[in-house]
């Protein structure tokens, strides 16, 4: 490892300088670390302040500089310097603004936080970058309908070759099923014809666009920068690279056959909502049992949806769909009556517009309820209505009945992903593709594959392109960050990679298993074959090695176990606890900056190191810590579950699984099980801070003193 020539600015501003004694630190780093190169400044972020740093960049042989000031999530950019380790010290929002002012529990954990900054330079090494030698950049967009043709456009025309599979034989998907289309352009009261012909003229003039039609992928390998992708297009086999992947294969219909309780294939006059597209298509409408034209028609909402034994869930396009396709029956017959049945009519934003220009036809009836009965007589449908807004039963006599069947997802399997965790994207408990869809809503867990339109999520046409457009701009970010050497979100930048020492591998596959994004595979063997621009440098598989062979440059086994080891641990005749506090980059440590931004208080017994994820930890920084002395750990991650993620998908669950394997071997050693606890924060609950570490500190004031101390 590199011999480090460290400088060490400190900041006496913000209340900095008032609160510790800065000369005491600079004697630490000179007696116990012999860093002789030591200033401070009242403003360390100025223009002043960063000159002085850049001047001595220029004028000292110094490789790493360590800066005790803000958080580290404050002036970034400010205190980004090229071919030097920069590390960012929190003494502010963590040290003086949460702390008594010039107490010695305050000063002790300036020092400690000093000593755990430079043993921690001294093990890691500036990251090099992961470069693709034979890199491609181009975007691979999986899906011919309005989604996939929108994303290739916008692809296209940012510079982009780009190439779309299309499995049928024509572009276009439902959109190209329509007789009109939705309003979306002002006043938003006309139906309109569909948008997406348009778009199929300009993607087969598009120069850069490839349009593969009647295809078929047969097999995705590879990684962000060098997907391999084999194809079949009529029996006729062809290949291709791919930089990133757009998947937009959108949706399927509910299967109508699943709802006898509403007549569908015993009554011939009932219809879904595609098959109603069609017989507009035709001109007058007519019904299918006979041919003659429809007079009345019941447009049934949520047939299926929002209901737990079909679809749970809203589908987002079908209220419009119905609007739409009344003012077809409207226009083919100015005498005919329509009544729609419905839980709630969901018309966002301009559709609104559209649902009251509906609603001032006097032809047609809304009411909310549900339907009791369809039965059929002679030539027209008997409909009874319970719980309507008249408070009675309703009976409805109709020629035509129209079921607005919801969204479900197509199989994302049709990627054929040569990958060991499966040929299609990760899906939650709906088959939509799983993401992180608070933060993130595009991402996949396939890195470089990004999910947009009814795929994603049920959504309607205007919704699909916008989606679209922000997959696409997510694709095209993924390729730049690759093509840098660089990771994507939600460490965006991170230029460390995972790095195995495979000679000590015992072929265990825990890396391969609890890895959340594919980004090794494995031989028959077992053993890990990483594939680092998958990788989301949530550092996962570190924590999951018991052999410790995983590593990054810049956060190691050895890099967090040396700040463990920095620490100063009084001994138990002193009644001062050493809490050593895992917080998770994402959620936990910004709620820490935020609670000494409102300068809320607790304990200064606590020693703080950031991970990237809790799931990152191991075990074996659990063991040096209780060796050191430690008299507790806590560790603080991501909520995790449906209505709050881990930003890295399962990395808090995995840690309070293995917390509970730790805890058992706690015990056989003698120890309270309590000495480990895992909390779970969102980064909105600063607040609650305080009380979770002062009533830690409580817990193990009363257990007592780490009986290591005292060997």
């Amino acid at each position: 490892m590199d011999i480090k020539r460290i400088s060490i600015y400190i900041c006496s501003g913000c209340e900095i300088g008032n609160s510790i004694d800065i000369d005491t630190l600079k004697d630490i780093s000179e007696k116990e670390f012999q860093i002789t190169y030591f200033k401070q400044h009242p403003n360390l972020c100025s223009k002043n302040g960063i000159e002085l740093i850049k001047n001595d960049l220029n004028e000292t042989s110094a490789n790493a500089i360590i800066i005790a000031a803000c958080s580290p999530r404050q002036n970034t950019k400010t205190f980004s310097f090229d071919d030097v380790i920069v590390e960012r010290l929190n003494f502010r929002e963590q040290v003086v603004w949460p702390h008594e002012a010039n107490d010695e529990d305050t000063q002790m954990l300036a020092e400690d936080i000093l000593r755990m900054g430079i043993a921690k330079v001294n093990s890691i090494i500036k990251p090099i970058p992961f470069i693709i030698n034979d890199f491609c950049a181009d975007v691979l967009v999986v899906g011919g309908g309005i989604t996939g043709i929108t994303s290739a456009i916008e692809a296209a025309k940012t510079g982009y070759k780009v190439f779309l599979i299309e499995k049928e034989n024509e572009l276009g998907g439902y959109s190209a099923k329509l007789h009109k289309q939705i309003p979306f352009r002002y006043p938003y009261i006309k139906i309109e014809e569909p948008l997406v012909f348009e778009k199929i003229k300009e993607i087969e003039n598009h120069p850069k666009i490839k349009v593969f039609k009647s295809t078929e992928i047969k097999e995705i390998g590879g990684q962000p920068g060098e997907f391999s992708v084999k194809l079949n297009t009529n029996g006729n086999k062809n290949s291709l690279k791919a930089g990133a992947i757009v998947m937009a294969t959108g949706w399927k219909l509910y299967d109508a056959s699943k709802l006898s309780v509403f007549g569908y294939g015993n009554f011939n006059n009932v219809v879904t909502n595609l098959e109603m597209e069609s017989l507009a298509k035709k001109g007058k409408i007519l019904k299918p049992s006979d041919g003659e034209e429809v007079k009345s028609a019941l447009f049934i909402q949520c047939a299926g949806s929002r209901d737990q034994e079909h679809l749970p869930y809203c589908s987002n396009y079908c209220c419009g769909t119905a609007l739409k396709q009344i003012k077809y029956l409207r226009e083919a017959n100015i005498d005919s009556n329509a009544f729609i049945v419905y839980k709630d009519i969901r018309t966002q934003g301009h559709y609104e517009n559209f649902y009251k220009e509906i609603q001032n036809d006097n032809r047609v009836f809304f009411t909310k309820g549900e339907v009791k009965s369809i039965a059929e007589n002679e030539e027209k449908l008997l409909i009874t209505i319970d719980n309507s807004l008249l408070n009675e039963e309703i009976q409805l006599e109709v020629d035509l009945v129209v079921l607005a069947l919801g969204m479900t997802p197509a199989n994302s399997a049709e990627l054929n992903l040569n990958y060991r965790m499966g040929k299609g994207l990760p899906s939650l408990k709906y088959d939509f593709p799983d993401s992180h869809f608070i933060c993130f809503p595009y991402e996949t867990r396939r890195t470089g594959i990004y999910a947009a339109g009814s795929l994603r999520s049920p959504m309607d046409i205007t919704a699909s392109i916008e989606d679209a457009c922000g997959a696409t701009m997510k694709a095209i970010q993924c390729i730049e960050a690759t093509k840098r050497g660089e990771s994507v979100h939600p460490r965006s930048g991170d230029r460390s990679y995972p790095e195995l020492y495979l000679e000590r591998c015992t072929d265990c596959k825990r890396c391969t298993e609890e890895c959340p994004f594919g980004a090794y595979d494995e031989t028959e063997k077992g053993t890990p074959l990483p594939n680092p621009s998958r990788c989301r440098r949530c550092g996962i598989c570190l924590g999951a090695c018991p052999e410790r062979i995983i590593n990054f440059s810049d956060f190691s086994i050895n890099s967090v176990s040396s700040m463990i080891k920095a620490v100063n641990i009084p001994d138990e005749f002193e009644e001062k606890p050493r809490i050593l506090v895992f917080v998770c980059e994402n959620d936990a440590y910004p709620a820490f900056d935020m609670a000494g931004f409102k300068r809320l208080n607790y304990s200064s017994f606590v020693r703080i190191i950031p991970v990237r994820c809790i799931g990152s930890v191991n075990k074996v920084w659990i063991s040096d810590a209780l060796s050191q002395g430690f008299d507790g750990i806590l560790m603080i991650g991501c909520k995790p579950g449906d209505d709050y993620q881990c930003h890295f998908i399962h990395g808090s669950e995995l840690n309070e699984t293995r917390g509970e394997n730790i805890s058992e071997t706690l015990e056989k050693m003698m120890l309270e099980p309590e000495r480990l606890k895992t909390e779970f924060l969102e980064i909105n609950e600063y607040n609650k801070i305080p009380e979770i570490i002062n009533n830690y500190v409580e817990t193990i004031e009363d257990i007592g003193p780490n009986p290591f101390k005292e060997m």
